[in-house]
């Protein structure tokens, strides 16, 4: 049988680049910044793309999900509550973004690139501490609040999403590293589903490449999130930077 013609070089392509953005997403964020320029490199609609990208997205949370629990991780139901403000967030940014043309959001896509490579450069760094979690009361309230415009924001593009839910929920929630991934993947999961059903009602997912983009990232979520958070980040921030300002610049020019 002659693989080059019964399989489209296309899918291999986007499993591996998947499970790289499995790893990255598990780890830190900005696995978006990869994904939804491939996709519309590919030939999707920029619409199209991030609908597809939801797959990829969906796929990486829930494996995540299931090895930090596997690891005894979880901080349910914090995590369930502001999980529910973002979902709320993520319909609306959804129903914004499928209805943006194509050139625009080509065009909000690479600002928002080079914004993230900024906060990846620039980001605090995160470090385990003993301080108070903080996620009764009042801090609760607030960042139920908060969460329903990170959802926002998530809904509508998602990119460089992870970075800023990070950095919420270590400096304002005083989670320590593991726990703030853990608690990361949940919301992501369930913001994303609102937003991926609103695509999939818009008819704005290409299933093929979304299901070969997603089977990437389901292993290197759950590989990731079974490994350490805390290696390789150095690595990845640096594949980021040189991918993603690469790619804005494709996206703003050609």
């Amino acid at each position: 049988m002659d693989l080059t013609t019964s399989l489209p070089w296309e899918y291999p392509l986007l499993v591996f680049v998947g499970f790289l953005v499995g790893v990255i997403n598990t780890m830190a964020g900005g696995g978006s910044l990869l994904t939804l320029p491939l996709l519309i490199f590919l030939g999707l609609p920029p619409s199209v793309a991030n609908g597809t990208n939801r797959i990829a997205i969906m796929m990486t949370a829930f494996s995540a999900n299931m090895g930090f629990k596997s690891k005894g991780l979880s901080t349910y139901p914090f995590s369930a509550y502001i999980g529910a403000f973002a979902l709320l967030g993520s319909i609306i940014g959804a129903n914004i973004a499928v209805e943006i043309e194509g050139d625009l959001f080509n065009k909000i896509l690479s600002l928002i690139m080079i914004i993230v490579v900024i906060i990846i450069i620039f980001k605090p760094r995160i470090i385990n501490s003993d301080e108070i979690i903080r996620i009764k009361g009042k801090y609760l309230i607030i960042s139920c609040i908060s969460f329903f415009f990170i959802g926002l924001y998530g809904g509508f593009v998602n990119a460089g999403i992870g970075f800023v839910i990070m950095l919420f929920l270590h400096f304002y929630n005083h989670l320590d590293l593991l726990k703030v991934n853990a608690t990361k993947v949940v919301v992501v999961l369930v913001y994303t589903i609102g937003a991926f059903l609103t695509f999939v009602i818009n008819d704005m997912v290409d299933w093929t490449y979304g299901i070969c983009l997603g089977l990437g990232t389901l292993n290197g979520g759950w590989f990731t999130s079974r490994w350490s958070v805390k290696k390789g980040e150095k690595v990845v921030r640096l594949f980021l930077v040189v991918i993603v300002v690469f790619m804005a610049i494709k996206l703003w020019f050609f």
